[in-house]
């Protein structure tokens, strides 16, 4: 160990020591004790690193994994950013104008996909939910700052970013993709008859004013004969969480819609307002991985207030505000500040939204081969059964019921070892801790 690194661990513990003593001074003794504990701990571990490994380590990488792996087991959403990369971010930000419609998360200490908005470059490529990005623009995405992540991925229209991906349902190997970027996709909100009486309002994205154009479709469902309704939010990460709140509202005359709280954000709670509510007709959301943000807000305060059962997977948990919190060297971590809570009172960015109905969305096929040569086929396949729709329509004719009971003798007549339409948390099978 050099003299110069030996320097700043003493240096460093006792500056902290001396902070903790501090708090031990003003009455927070047991906390400012075990944080003490824990702080010795890394020390001595960074110490080790240094004067044990089997040869010189690259302190720099030691720090910024620990860095973000520290930011990771607390919110999957953080990044750390120093001087460099945070205005790097900004100026991005602030002038790139083509994107690639992902919406990322971390996974595994990569960069994960929550979901591709419908229409998006991303989309066009086939990237879902689950899928992990293992580099962007030549860059391993290990260890990256998803805000980092998140900016490389936007640029100029028309111009092109490469990545490997790990598919999370075509095997292990990478594959080389490339993403043209464009200027962001605004799907339209879309009103279909789905059975007798049943409409289907699909809701791709929840950017700014969408709610407006909801309530619009569900009125022209009501004027078209509409009796029962189906809000498919499946996919919709894309979003801000007060579009969700009014979403909510939309079909919720009292009630909460929510509360959100941190440490240093005042409780808030959102009631329901009786005078924006546009319909009242029997509803059932479909929800899955990728669904999140806004839409896991909307879903959570419609079926806390038992005014919508949730029917499909567990949503994949994100509702807070982030806030860039700067440092004085000029880096920044972004940081979520304050959670969404349920009526529960549990976060749901930690705990997602867990349907009334569990039924796996359809899996494509795990052994397709894009190198393969296609193969002719004597007649056109079928488009396999939406399934999750299928139960919706059934929760609504029959009861929530009567749709569990079909859906569980369904699950005990299946052969031995089939696993089709079932995962982990859904159809009573546990999801793993």
């Amino acid at each position: 160990m050099t003299k110069r690194f030996q320097y700043a661990v003493v240096t460093g513990s006792t500056c902290l020591l001396g902070v903790l003593l501090l708090g031990i001074v003003m009455g927070r003794g047991n906390a400012a004790e075990g944080a003490y504990k824990h702080f010795s701990v890394f020390t001595e571990v960074i110490s080790r690193i240094k004067s044990d490994y089997v040869e010189e380590p690259d302190m720099k990488n030691v720090t910024l994994g620990a860095m973000n792996g520290l930011l990771e087991s607390v919110d999957p959403y953080a990044s750390y950013l120093n001087a460099d990369q945070y205005k790097q971010y900004l100026k991005t930000k602030e002038t790139a104008k083509g994107v690639t419609g992902l919406s990322l998360s971390r996974r595994f200490g990569y960069v994960g996909v929550v979901a591709a908005v419908p229409g998006s470059p991303g989309a066009k490529e086939g990237l879902e939910t689950g899928d992990v990005l293992e580099t962007i623009a030549g860059v391993a995405t290990r260890d990256m700052p998803l805000a980092y992540a998140e900016m490389l991925l936007m640029g100029e229209p028309g111009s092109t970013v490469d990545i490997t991906v790990l598919r999370a349902r075509r095997g292990a190997e990478a594959q080389k993709v490339t993403l043209t970027r464009a200027l962001a996709v605004k799907p339209p909100v879309t009103a279909n008859t789905v059975a007798d009486g049943i409409a289907r309002i699909t809701v791709p994205v929840l950017d700014a004013g969408r709610t407006g154009e909801v309530a619009a479709k569900v009125r022209e469902a009501e004027r078209d004969g509409a009796r029962k309704l189906v809000l498919d939010l499946r996919g919709n990460a894309s979003g801000s969480p007060e579009e969700g709140l009014a979403l909510a509202n939309l079909f919720l005359e009292k009630g909460s819609l929510g509360t959100l709280q941190g440490q240093k954000v005042a409780k808030k709670e959102f009631q329901a307002d009786p005078a924006k509510v546009v319909s009242r007709l029997p509803l059932v959301i479909l929800a899955n991985r990728g669904t999140s943000g806004g839409a896991e807000l909307a879903a959570s305060a419609l079926l806390d207030n038992k005014r919508a059962e949730v029917v499909g997977e567990r949503t994949y948990g994100d509702a807070a505000m982030r806030k860039a919190l700067t440092l004085e060297d000029g880096s920044a971590v972004i940081l979520s500040v304050a959670k969404y809570m349920n009526a529960a009172g549990k976060a749901i960015q930690d705990n997602g939204v867990i349907p009334s109905l569990g039924v796996a969305g359809v899996e494509p096929d795990s052994d397709d081969d894009d190198d393969a040569p296609a193969q002719p086929q004597a007649q056109p396949q079928k488009p396999a059964e939406d399934q999750q729709l299928k139960k919706a329509i059934e929760v609504l004719n029959l009861g929530l019921a009567a749709a569990k009971k079909s859906t569980e003798s369904a699950v005990a007549s299946r052969p031995a070892g089939a696993t089709e339409n079932i995962q982990p948390g859904t159809l009573g099978v546990p999801r793993p801790k």
